[in-house]
């Protein structure tokens, strides 16, 4: 159970900085989702960084859309999108205002709040399941479009936030390619911006895009 003292949302300048170096730190803090069944807390363990119109595998590398507004907007905002016609998948959004760079929450451990989080993964075999892999963080978190533009830095009660929790040591962070991105922004080389802890099992498996065979 996390302490009242220990509720404070990290500020929002640590979101203000370049994506790269806000992904990394990412790892090992918690994020709290509260709902009207209840609290639940995940510390984060995957992430991957987008870096806006300088990076092509992001939403927001052709201009503003009413889906990525958000992205545009303050650092420390939720980012959520839906994808696929079936998942949710959640961001924070950091930089400078009008940068629109966020990093992509891909895994995390429920530390608590797991009989909640269970209750919409029926599919997860065990609890390191949970929340392994973006869409299944979002549907554990109990996170659609509704949460999108929350802001993750406000004080008091709110739906969304991310603490401090306890960041993970600098070498035991590992980075490489982002998972499944298509064209350019999928080079692995050009773009090593998925980050993990190493070695935790919540942490989703990697695998690259492959491109859909046309119709002859």
């Amino acid at each position: 159970m996390i302490a009242p003292s220990d509720r404070t949302p990290l500020p929002r300048e640590f979101f203000d900085r370049p994506v790269l170096e806000v992904a990394p730190d990412l790892l090992g803090r918690t994020l709290l989702r509260t709902t009207p069944d209840g609290p639940i807390a995940l510390r984060l363990t995957e992430v991957e960084a987008y870096d806006g119109p300088n990076d092509p595998g992001s939403h927001a590398y052709r201009g503003r859309t009413p889906r990525n507004t958000v992205m545009f907007g303050p650092p420390g905002h939720v980012y959520v999108y839906f994808t696929y016609g079936m998942w949710h998948c959640m961001n924070l959004v950091c930089g400078p205002e009008g940068q629109a760079s966020g990093v992509l929450l891909r895994a995390g451990e429920i530390t608590e709040g797991a009989e909640l989080a269970r209750t919409r993964r029926l599919s997860a075999r065990n609890d390191k399941e949970l929340a392994k892999g973006p869409a299944r963080l979002a549907t554990a978190l109990g996170v659609d479009r509704a949460l999108d533009g929350t802001d993750a830095c406000a004080a008091g009660d709110t739906p969304i936030r991310i603490l401090t929790g306890t960041p993970t040591p600098p070498g035991q962070v590992r980075s490489g390619p982002r998972t499944g991105v298509a064209g350019e922004g999928g080079d692995g080389d050009a773009h090593p911006w998925r980050y993990w802890v190493a070695d935790d099992p919540t942490v989703s498996p990697y695998r690259a895009h492959v491109p859909k065979k046309r119709r002859s």
